[in-house]
């Protein structure tokens, strides 16, 4: 399975395309350096990325050059070093990307919050058209359905988030089951339309110099300096985590994955060297897209969508794609629950707040909000990792070191936190203060779904009810001893021996 191949008309499928300006495209007036402008903030790569095909689209019909704008704000939630050396790394790779096939390119990272007010209105100025990227819930989403109109020139968002387009159904689904057979019956005639895997092939698209007087206001990142970030008004005692962010990286990891550890994906045993992926924090961030990672599976096994089972509504987990069993489960994973978290972000109001959650989840959790709690954890103790429980505390350590939890630990993280804390709504704050501090895939619609999982979210009730979560369903780190073999991620993690967890 490929992407399609340069020149074809794939970045007109209008179900991906949201026009947010409606104005005719073309130059603005009494001007002669027009340009067709990218707004580069959420899929951060130069391929398999249908905004980019759509900003190529515009600027060949129109003879204008491009220009990929790819700004980062200190002003986010948590704003760290951790997330910002992520975003640098990824746009160091963009840049050679991009120079390589003459592509303008001005990379801006923000010196200090509100220093990058301006920037879009001042590209606007000389733009026939805007093309942005469409994802629900982020800064940039909120910003062009207030703002767009003030730029006076034609303003797209494009929607490369899945494979099944955000707005190609229009309400949200409380299972995984009632999403898949959904997906199953509309996917297929999607994956017809594939982004390009190789955009700057064939003819070169005009090129000109960057506006002098754009780069004197906001001038274009060293992404080579070292000291870039230093002095930023970002969480400098976050720091990076082990892992690199770019294009390049998530590349590199995929195929480690697909190499090495696919062939045991959804296997319970070392959660130090077992099948998980480890992609969310390039998915996250933009630097690998799913369809890329699709096909990457795909030409492992020789698949193409005339393999998939007929979309009969059935919903079933496995045997649809018609791969093998560790692949259909890891695709089970990046396209059933990783899309459902953005339908839930697109069509669920309050999806990042307890409020959000399922109504019969917080009703059974308010019925045990003055149950006793076996301990009281503030914040600090957990950001601390210093609570009784030496697995939760590992878990707090790994994510605070590597920037991601192990998937199945991360349940467990999160129903333990509900136990420690007086109800469900501070439970709820605690997850997403301690997630958006210090996870690469923080601030995500995946991140929020995987705790709003915790409080019922995408689940039913389970019988019997409990103490502190009434017929939420609950997890041990007992019975997660028993079903893991955690003695390397223990010793990597934190300085107690399985054996000695629990007396």
């Amino acid at each position: 399975m490929a992407g399609a191949p340069n020149g074809t008309t794939v970045a007109e499928e209008t179900s991906r395309v949201r026009v947010i300006v409606d104005r005719p495209a073309c130059s603005p007036a009494g001007r002669a350096d027009g340009w067709v402008v990218y707004w580069m903030t959420a899929q951060r790569r130069p391929a398999w990325n249908f905004a980019l095909d759509r900003a190529l689209v515009w600027s060949r019909k129109l003879g204008l050059p491009l220009v990929v704008l790819e700004p980062v704000s200190c002003s986010y939630t948590h704003a760290a070093l951790r997330q910002h050396g992520f975003l640098v790394e990824g746009m160091a790779d963009n840049q050679r990307a991009f120079r390589a096939a003459g592509v303008a390119y001005h990379p801006y990272v923000e010196p200090m919050s509100g220093a990058g007010r301006g920037l879009l209105q001042a590209w606007s100025e000389r733009a026939a058209v805007v093309v942005a990227d469409d994802h629900p819930g982020s800064l940039q989403s909120a910003w062009l359905a207030r703002g767009a109109a003030h730029l006076g020139v034609r303003v797209e968002a494009v929607d490369g988030c899945g494979l099944l387009p955000l707005r190609s159904v229009d309400r949200a689904f409380p299972t995984a089951h009632s999403f898949r057979r959904v997906l199953q019956r509309e996917l297929p005639d999607h994956l017809e339309h594939l982004p390009v895997a190789a955009p700057f092939t064939g003819d070169r698209i005009p090129g000109r110099e960057l506006p002098s007087d754009l780069l004197v206001r906001w001038p274009m990142a060293d992404l080579q300096d070292p000291n870039l970030l230093r002095g930023l008004p970002i969480d400098q005692a976050i720091g990076p985590a082990s892992m690199r962010g770019g294009p390049n990286a998530g590349r590199v990891q995929l195929e480690r994955f697909l190499e090495a550890r696919l062939h045991r994906y959804g296997e319970r045993g070392d959660p130090t060297d077992d099948g998980h992926s480890g992609l969310s924090p390039w998915l996250h961030f933009g630097h690998l897209s799913s369809f890329e990672v699709l096909a990457a599976v795909g030409d492992r096994f020789g698949w193409s969508p005339a393999d998939l089972a007929p979309g009969d509504g059935r919903g079933a987990r496995s045997g649809w794609w018609g791969l093998p069993a560790p692949a259909e489960s890891f695709l089970d994973q990046l396209v059933t629950w990783r899309e459902l978290a953005f339908n839930g972000a697109t069509h669920l109001d309050g999806s990042t707040t307890y409020a959000g959650q399922p109504e019969w989840a917080q009703r059974t959790l308010a019925q045990h909000r003055l149950d006793p709690r076996p301990q009281r954890y503030a914040l600090a103790e957990l950001e601390a990792a210093a609570t009784d429980d030496p697995l939760w505390n590992a878990t707090m350590r790994e994510l605070r070191r590597e920037g991601t939890i192990h998937s199945y630990l991360r349940m467990l993280w999160g129903k333990r936190v509900l136990e420690w804390t007086t109800c469900g709504e501070e439970a709820f704050d605690v997850l997403v203060t301690l997630n958006d501090r210090y996870a690469l895939d923080g601030r995500d619609p995946v991140s929020y779904a995987s705790i709003g999982w915790v409080f019922g979210r995408y689940d039913r009730a389970w019988g019997p009810e409990r103490p502190i979560y009434g017929k939420v369903r609950y997890m041990t780190s007992r019975n997660t001893i028993k079903k893991l073999d955690l003695e390397r991620y223990l010793q990597r993690f934190g300085p107690t021996e399985t054996g000695t967890l629990f007396a």
